[in-house]
């Protein structure tokens, strides 16, 4: 599971929270990319830019701005991992 998101955006702080707490539950694994640092930050900024925080299962995005933390879970135990 990937959560992109940027410094200083409450929502993504709240995201972070929500992806955390799913993750730890399901034993998952997840990583956040900071779509403004990084050598792929122009492509991400102009994919996730109005957008973040956005979490991504598998490469389908799953949420954005408000993480619904009970969908997310729901993905993951669908076997979305």
């Amino acid at each position: 599971m990937v959560l992109f998101s940027r410094a200083g955006c409450h929502l993504c702080d709240d995201a972070r929270e929500v992806v955390s707490s799913v993750c730890g539950d399901a034993g998952e694994r997840w990583v956040e990319v900071d779509i403004d640092s990084g050598p792929d930050s122009a492509i991400l900024r102009d994919r996730y830019g109005d957008y973040v925080p956005v979490v991504e299962v598998d490469g389908v995005q799953q949420g954005f701005w408000q993480v619904d933390g009970a969908r997310l879970a729901r993905r993951l135990a669908s076997g979305g991992h």
